[in-house]
């Protein structure tokens, strides 16, 4: 909304105030700031307000604003004076406005740094956390403006507004005074504040898909009246599937005597449904869209599915279409999904929901499915039709304008349905918040995804969002450490999908394999062996082996504490008659899954060849299982129950898990009992649902390939390691010492960057370089400049012998293989022949800048890094100097800040880190150190983002003591942070 002349044009409107937001109920709202064009607006939102909630904004009757009133209430600097709205259809549905005053209460201007505020909001729209998210944003724009502090006066009675500021999570301070409660609120944002924003963010969100899913009623926009087309298509597949609420056909285009179609009421417009209709499906010309979007607002539709394209995916002019469908829909309180979608399942029994383009409606299960693509989505949906499995929600995005990934993961962290979250995802929105909601959702149940787009440097047609620079391997390190298990394709998508959503997990890496088959065993072996697993020699079953014998040997190895999961393979057993069985899977089904119940709760696969109806006898136990009984908590969530394993969470015996690099010794060979007193990785906070529920023996995973198998258990054994870890999480050392300056490197930081600091930034200087980390207990080891031999003895004197001759042309730096670094340097005639040397070899001192270091320990050569990437936020690396990560692109990558625990896996997850501990003999490094430099450097991007990049190369790792040689850093003004603003949609 543009300013009018009457407002101060040093005050220009500030349009990045405005927001869109979901509220506590699913729906959504604008926040913008008010301006004078409001008026009538204000005045019409005022008559609509109770008496009593007037009494309580203005401590005394007040029926009406005068018209001074609406002239102060819409008229504002944007500085001193703010005051912002909530829409909804264009219309105030709540207000909230700030007064800068001084310390005696009276109007004032900077550098008074507190404010009076106040709210107001309709009494209809009140308990949708509206106040609460209007709050968030003024707050925020009270800080850009240098307010530090908020006062405000409530009235006792008005116990929902003094809970609005209890539960924000500030810092404040209460007192009672003449008759009113005074408040004042630290407007700083705490850990408190934050949890508390993205608690309510995370409930709102995960209502807003779920109003999507469950609708009470559905009308299909575009209902064709001959068969076929897309309206007509979605509206046979809701009845197909038994849609529980009330379905409606709509078209202008119907004649006036129709008055059914498909054995459902047919109308003309939603003006003539005499209901509310929860979910509208639009499936007409995108030219047509704007208006059937505008009828579904003026009547109450709370989402859409928008099948409809010709949108982004067209280019420029239909990527402003979609933003200006986003915008239309939203300004009614609705969310879509699309345009350009598949369509949505949910096959929960009390909703039966195929509002798709799927012909088949899939069973009911327990894992969720979202998909940015519509093809991806029939693949996905018919594979594991195939196998089996069954669903319990799917989602199809298409161009994803609104409804993201993100907003699934919200969704499916609280659905009880869901046992298990499948995604295939095109483009990241927002990877921070992605992977912030991916690691919560990972602690409680498998989040398994497939990153298509992944080398092509740009966005799909149709995704409009930032693009990472980063590249694929760091995205997947990224989602690795938030625990999300990331695979390649969509086969192994399904493959692990269905061992995490009917198996439990397992307690290590230690496998059984047993088999009639000892070629398929080997093979199976083998495999285990490249995936990183621990497999046990492979027992051959001969091929005479009968299903008892199967059952047996399964019951057996499930039995034995020195395994921790099991792999069944299966040829074509030899019958009585002497010839191949091949069509009886359904017997060695029931034998196979017969010894899985009977035994401890450890995972099993299947790896059958040519065994008619095996896989589908052991998919059908649970193919259509209806939900699970899940007792609750007091909190009303689902609890665990003693003795009972979930799938997708940790089986617990009696023999400790072991790491994927760790092999263990069991002490015994009974079957170990089932401890339920221990807590496991998948123990629940108290704000979190339950990551366990009780479970009848189910369906046993089946594949025709050892290596799908082994792929898919080696995935639940890395899965499972970190749900273990993620149940104690390492800690981001303070460092309470006198080795970090915080505030002198913020004052440092602003010297650097100067008054009006280049938006690109600037590298620094080597001294510059040295005093930044040094306040921050990295010290580098100085370099001096030898322009001429003179200049390098009179340096190496200063220095001290022995010492190191380097040239710092970036065409030579690091490369020793080129003759540019000349070490171990004894005295002034070791120095001059070799500066001699290297400027007949390589070129002139001009050309090659050398420089003169002290020498260093003997010890491994090692590169550190950390950067902000735009899109993901600060990514700290590492890797061993040279070949290793240069060449072979050995490196790992942790998101900052980075705890203990995560530097020590850093420098433990390379393929190189054998040679920090001792490989072939070697003196293991002191490894202490390194940790300690990577958490100080963490630390450093993390207190100061306008620290953009740091690379310490080389960091040589002594056997006592690391020595940082090289150093460079470039700072810039600080990207945004949007995830540590006040909650809103993404605009895309």
């Amino acid at each position: 909304m543009e300013p009018t002349p009457e407002q101060s044009p040093h005050h220009a409107y500030p349009d990045h105030w405005e927001a869109d937001v979901v509220l506590r109920d699913g729906g959504t709202a604008r926040i913008r700031p008010i301006t004078t064009d409001d008026a009538e607006r204000l005045v019409s939102f005022y008559e609509q307000v109770s008496d009593e909630s007037k009494y309580y904004r203005f401590f005394a009757p007040y029926p009406r604003l005068s018209d001074r009133d609406v002239h102060r209430f819409t008229h504002h600097d944007y500085v001193d004076r703010v005051g912002l709205a909530v829409t909804i259809g264009g219309e105030f549905i709540g207000t909230v406005r700030y007064d800068r005053i001084n310390e005696q209460g009276r109007p004032a201007s900077a550098p008074a740094d507190e404010a009076e505020v106040a709210f107001l909001v309709q009494d209809a729209h009140q308990g949708r956390g509206v106040a609460s998210a209007l709050l968030e944003h003024i707050a925020a724009v009270a800080r850009e403006r240098g307010i530090r502090r908020f006062a405000a006066e409530v009235l006792p009675a008005n116990t929902k507004m003094i809970k609005v500021f209890r539960d924000a999570g500030y810092t404040q301070q209460r007192s009672f005074e003449d008759g009113s409660v005074h408040l004042t609120l630290d407007l700083e944002p705490t850990e408190k504040s934050l949890a508390v924003q993205r608690g309510r963010e995370q409930r709102a969100e995960a209502r807003s898909v779920q109003r999507l899913l469950a609708p009470g009623s559905v009308a299909v926009i575009g209902t064709g009246r001959t068969p076929g087309g897309v309206g007509r298509t979605v509206l046979r597949n809701l009845l197909a599937a038994g849609f529980t609420g009330r379905t409606y056909a709509v078209n202008r285009a119907f004649d006036e005597g129709l008055t059914t179609l498909d054995g459902v009421p047919a109308h003309r417009s939603l003006g003539e449904i005499d209901e509310r209709v929860d979910l509208a499906v639009i499936a007409v010309p995108a030219h047509r869209v704007p208006e059937a979007v505008a009828d579904c607002g003026e009547h109450g539709v709370q989402g859409l599915v928008v099948l409809s394209a010709g949108y982004a995916e067209r280019g420029s002019a239909g990527r402003e279409l979609q933003r200006e469908l986003v915008r239309q829909a939203r300004s009614y309180g609705m969310r879509i999904i699309g345009p350009n979608a598949f369509g949505i399942i949910n096959t929960a029994e009390s909703v039966r929901l195929n509002a798709s383009l799927a012909p088949e409606s899939p069973a009911r299960g327990r894992i969720g499915l979202f998909t940015q693509s519509g093809a991806i989505g029939i693949a996905l949906l018919s594979g594991l039709h195939r196998r089996g499995a069954g669903l319990s929600s799917f989602i199809s995005a298409g161009n994803r304008a609104d409804v993201s990934g993100n907003d699934f993961l919200q969704y499916s962290f609280e659905d009880p349905d869901t046992d298990v979250a499948l995604l295939y995802l095109e483009s990241l929105g927002n990877p921070r918040k992605f992977t912030r909601l991916a690691r919560r959702t990972a602690a409680v149940k498998p989040v398994v995804v497939v990153k298509g787009a992944r080398h092509s440097g740009t966005n799909p047609p149709g995704h409009a969002v930032p693009v990472s620079r980063i590249p694929d391997a760091t995205v997947s390190a990224l989602m690795r450490q938030a625990g999300v298990i990331r695979v390649d394709t969509v086969t192994e998508m399904v493959d692990a999908g269905l061992l995490l959503a009917d198996q439990p997990l397992p307690a290590g890496p230690r496998v059984a394999i047993l088999g009639n088959s000892e070629s398929l065993g080997l093979l199976t072996y083998d495999a285990c062996l490249a995936e990183g697993l621990r497999p046990r020699p492979p027992i051959d079953l001969t091929t005479a082996a009968s299903p008892q014998d199967f059952r047996d040997a399964l019951a057996e190895a499930l039995a034995d504490g020195t395994c921790d999961a099991v792999i069944v393979t299966a040829i074509p057993w030899v019958g009585e008659n002497g010839n191949a069985e091949t069509g009886d899977g359904e017997v060695l089904a029931a034998a196979l899954r017969g010894a899985a119940a009977g035994g401890p709760a450890k995972p099993v696969a299947v790896v059958h060849v040519e065994i008619g109806g095996l896989a589908e006898a052991l998919a059908a136990a649970s193919s259509t299982a209806a939900p699970r009984t899940r007792p609750t908590t007091l909190a009303g969530r689902p609890a665990t129950t003693a003795g009972t394993t979930a799938p997708g969470a940790p089986a617990t015996t009696g023999t400790p898990p072991a790491s994927p690099t760790t092999d263990t010794t069991a002490t015994t060979s009974t079957a170990p009992t089932t401890d339920t007193t221990r807590p496991t990785a998948a123990t629940p906070t108290p704000d979190t649902p339950s990551a366990t529920t009780p479970t009848t023996p189910g369906r046993i995973p089946a594949y025709p390939a050892a290596e799908r198998a082994v792929r898919a258990m080696a995935e639940a054994v890395k899965y499972a390691q970190w749900r273990r870890q993620a149940a104690a999480p390492g800690k981001v050392p303070e460092f309470l010492d006198d080795t970090i300056d915080e505030p002198g490197t913020a004052a440092l930081i602003d010297t650097l960057l100067g008054p009006a600091p280049d938006p690109r930034g600037r590298p620094l200087a080597h001294d510059e370089v040295r005093e930044l980390l040094g306040r921050y207990g990295i010290p580098v080891r100085p370099t001096l400049p030898a322009p001429d031999a003179e200049a390098a003895v009179a340096a190496a004197a200063r220095l001290g012998y022995p010492v190191a001759l380097k040239t710092t042309a970036p065409h030579l730096r690091h490369r020793a293989d080129l003759g540019g670094v000349r070490l171990d340097l004894p005295d002034e005639e070791a120095l001059r022949r070799a500066y001699g040397e290297l400027t007949d070899l390589l070129g002139k001192p001009a050309e090659l800048l050398p420089v003169v270091q002290a020498m260093a320990p003997r010890g491994v050569d090692t590169v550190v890094r950390a950067s902000i990437d735009a899109a993901a936020g600060a990514i700290l690396s590492f890797g061993l100097a040279g070949a290793p990560s240069e060449l072979l692109g050995d490196t790992a990558h942790r998101l900052v800040p980075a705890t203990d625990r995560d530097a020590a896996e850093l420098i433990r997850s390379i393929k190189a880190a054998p040679v920090l501990f001792g490989w072939r003999g070697s003196a293991p490094v002191d490894t202490a150190a390194l940790e300690e430099l990577l958490l100080r450097l963490s630390r450093l991007v993390d207190d100061h983002p306008e620290v953009v990049s740091v690379a310490l190369e080389p960091v040589v790792v002594a056997p006592q003591g690391i020595t940082v040689l090289g150093a460079s850093v470039r700072l810039a003004p600080p990207p945004p942070r949007g995830d540590l603003g006040p909650r809103r949609l993404p605009n895309y």
